[in-house]
């Protein structure tokens, strides 16, 4: 894997949320034939919002299913939360602390009333009953969803859905949040719903957010991008670093963000900004530079 930020290859270890080191995986009983992961490493700290970019089948959500034990650690070494991922004593512990928020909010409702559903995961924890509705209610509270708790999930929006996910994961208090492509599903107007949560929760809390996204424009929030390609890291660095470079994107079958392809369209024309723009306001803002 090549870092291409000093900085983000060394943590903290007494900040470290996620570790992981030669993780890999087969989904055939003979590791031999085809690997799903090949020697991953990753690391994270409490406050980042980390993104992990690739293809569809790259082997991104392969190591998201991971973080909170859905798959097995079958190579390497992962911890998260202080917790050894082959610990099975632990098991539950971890997924209470590391929340995962799939793609589909339907597969994720085991109720047909929002306020049950949030619920769900604070009784299978045992929480005291005493405690569960003011959970529940600043869980809803905290996604913009309070009032709802008495509607049916599917009398809702795709983003709306995806809020209430995320709630029932908010009301366990995790240190870790995973969104699993939580956008590939919605509309445009759900899909910036669930980015703007991101960015709150980001903004207002030590959590650690994994994105696991094949949205470049999505990777451009993060604090620092892994790049995955065929079940290989390929880099780690800044949105910056990483999401500029034309060659390295090309190599993980990723087209780069607009205001990227438009300033080396602008440079092939003779047109020089006077740096390579992220955000459609970076592009503007250089653009209205030019003499």
């Amino acid at each position: 894997m090549l870092c291409v930020s000093k900085r983000s290859a060394v943590l903290n270890n007494a900040t470290k949320t996620i570790y992981g080191d030669g993780i890999s995986f087969s989904y055939n009983s003979d590791c031999s034939l085809s690997l799903a992961l090949d020697g991953i490493g990753v690391e994270t700290k409490a406050g980042e919002l980390i993104a992990i970019l690739g293809q569809n089948g790259s082997g991104k959500s392969t190591l998201a299913k991971h973080f909170n034990a859905l798959l097995p650690l079958q190579s390497g070494k992962l911890i998260v939360v202080g917790i050894d991922s082959r610990d099975k004593d632990n098991t539950w512990r971890l997924r209470r602390l590391c929340g995962m928020v799939f793609q589909s909010p339907d597969n994720q409702f085991v109720s047909s009333v929002i306020g049950e559903d949030v619920a769900f995961g604070l009784e299978n924890y045992e929480t005291p009953r005493f405690l569960i509705q003011g959970k529940v209610s600043s869980a809803l509270k905290a996604v913009g969803m309070e009032g709802y708790e008495k509607r049916s999930p599917h009398t809702l929006s795709g983003g709306q859905k995806q809020r209430v996910a995320l709630a029932g994961i908010l009301a366990l208090e995790p240190d870790i949040i995973v969104f699993d492509e939580a956008t590939a599903m919605l509309d445009p107007e759900g899909r910036s719903e669930i980015l703007n949560e991101i960015q709150r929760i980001r903004n207002q809390s030590q959590k650690t957010i994994v994105m696991i996204t094949h949205h470049v424009e999505e990777a451009v929030l993060a604090d620092r991008v892994y790049l995955m390609q065929k079940g290989k890291m390929l880099a780690c660095g800044t949105p910056r670093e990483i999401l500029v470079d034309i060659e390295l994107m090309e190599l993980a079958g990723l087209i780069p963000p607009v205001p990227v392809r438009m300033y080396y369209d602008l440079k092939a024309a003779g047109i020089l900004l006077k740096s390579c723009p992220l955000t459609d306001d970076e592009l503007v803002e250089e653009i209205c530079q030019l003499n």
